[in-house]
């Protein structure tokens, strides 16, 4: 079984998720081919992986690695996305010009302005790997999507792409920790249900022993001496809506009209203990210190102590949990980025969804969770709005969906007037411009 990284580059992540995998003992046969354009960071992540199974002493594991997306591709029956097109050259544009339209980013990745530009640069990309995997991997192979915007990329995908998609994110598990830490209860013994979508999903049920808990939550992170400071704006939430959001502080600032539209405000609201928590721009900061960082001690990853891989050591990444689900028969139970065909019921049908799911022998099954609450369905369709005119957008390069897309983002739409939209728009699509094929023409127009 060949299992194919497209953007391994990225050294830390790629590394976790392929000791996951041949923590397996029933995957340790595997093919796994590294694939990523800069040969600098492929050759890196090779013999960090290369070091680490030999340590292992995994003989029957083939690892390859190439610059080229097809050879990559070419037999895979898996195939996970890690790639982020343009680089942080490209994310610093996202994050700092609509900073000067007075438009405050903390991340500026899933939608906002930074997000919809950044799905305008991905799903060219995503398509592309569609297109490799309808012609050279399996047939039937499964496409696990990591890259951002997740539901963008998701849904190009499956929609447009006739690829099976997952996205995946741990936006769940962490939110799950927190969870279970203000009960003071083992993670394990914390049942919940989660559904919306991605980066924009809600705890809608929360068990111990059967028990409900959700109306011991609000006094809960209320008291607790690091939430009730580091998580401001999903406290305020859970208290006015009455759930609790899967996404940091500092990601769900920026996907709703109230928190960061007016400067003199925005501190209120987030903790600068960490970036996380709401920053500004403190995503491509750490980013950037990360890579100075990797780049200083490059080095040292080829004489680091290698991986082990044991079941303690093992992520709750869902990437390899779902491979074994589906290669061995064990019943995996996750929450899983599809397309929503009634899951949600008060959803749009062909939007992405953030559900439960389930993979084994059957392959991957998605039960029914009924309605959202409608005030957590409104906040959703708003943001499912953005990213139906985004991706539209970015398969037919049609700026006006663009603008509009913008227009109708919570943040952006709070902040700028529709004038300033479609001036934003334009100086991102020149700033961009050579990541963006589909919007030359319009670009070569504009003065």
């Amino acid at each position: 079984m060949k299992i194919a990284f497209i953007g391994a580059g990225s050294v830390g992540f790629t590394r976790k998720l392929a000791a996951d995998i041949l923590t397996v003992p029933e995957l340790r046969d595997t093919e796994i081919c590294l694939q990523d354009i800069s040969a600098a960071n492929l050759e890196m992540i090779y013999h960090v992986l290369d070091r680490d199974i030999k340590a292992n002493k995994l003989g029957k594991v083939k690892l390859t690695k190439t610059t080229e997306q097809k050879k990559a591709i070419e037999g895979a029956k898996y195939v996970v996305s890690v790639a982020r097109v343009g680089g942080l050259d490209a994310f610093a544009l996202d994050v700092e010009i609509p900073l000067k339209y007075g438009v405050n980013q903390c991340v500026g990745d899933t939608i906002c302005a930074g997000g919809i530009m950044y799905g305008q640069r991905t799903i060219p990309v995503i398509m592309g790997i569609c297109k490799d995997m309808k012609a050279l991997a399996e047939p039937g192979a499964v496409f696990l999507n990591y890259s951002n915007p997740n539901a963008m990329n998701t849904w190009a995908a499956n929609t447009y792409g006739g690829i099976q998609t997952l996205g995946l994110c741990h936006g769940v598990q962490h939110g799950h920790e927190q969870i279970a830490e203000v009960l003071g209860l083992p993670m394990n013994e914390v049942d919940i249900i989660c559904a919306g979508i991605n980066h924009q999903t809600w705890y809608i049920q929360i068990k111990h022993k059967g028990v409900d808990m959700r109306d011991k939550l609000l006094a809960g992170f209320k008291k607790h001496p690091r939430f009730k400071k580091e998580e401001k704006i999903r406290i305020d939430i859970l208290e006015r809506f009455g759930y609790y959001s899967t996404e940091s502080n500092g990601h769900l600032s920026e996907y709703l009209p109230w928190y960061r539209k007016r400067p003199q405000e925005i501190d209120q609201w987030i903790d600068y203990s960490s970036w996380i928590n709401g920053e500004p721009g403190g995503y491509l900061r750490v980013c950037r210190e990360g890579r100075a960082k990797f780049e200083k001690e490059a080095k040292e990853y080829q004489t680091m102590k290698p991986l082990k891989y044991t079941p303690r050591n093992r992520s709750s990444e869902h990437g390899s949990h779902i491979i074994e689900g589906l290669e061995t028969g064990r019943i995996y139970r996750g929450h899983f980025n599809v397309i929503n065909k009634g899951s949600i019921t008060n959803l749009p049908a062909d939007c992405v969804v953030e559900v439960p799911g389930y993979a084994d022998g059957n392959g991957i099954s998605i039960p029914i969770v009924g309605d959202l609450p409608a005030p957590l369905a409104a906040i959703c369709n708003a943001s499912i709005a953005v990213q139906r005119l985004s991706v539209e957008a970015a398969l037919e390069g049609d700026p006006g969906k663009l603008k509009q897309a913008m227009l109708l983002d919570p943040l952006t739409g709070a902040v700028c007037n529709p004038p300033e939209v479609w001036k934003l728009a334009d100086d991102m699509l020149k700033a961009e411009s050579k990541w963006l094929p589909q919007y030359q023409k319009y670009i070569k127009g504009l003065k």
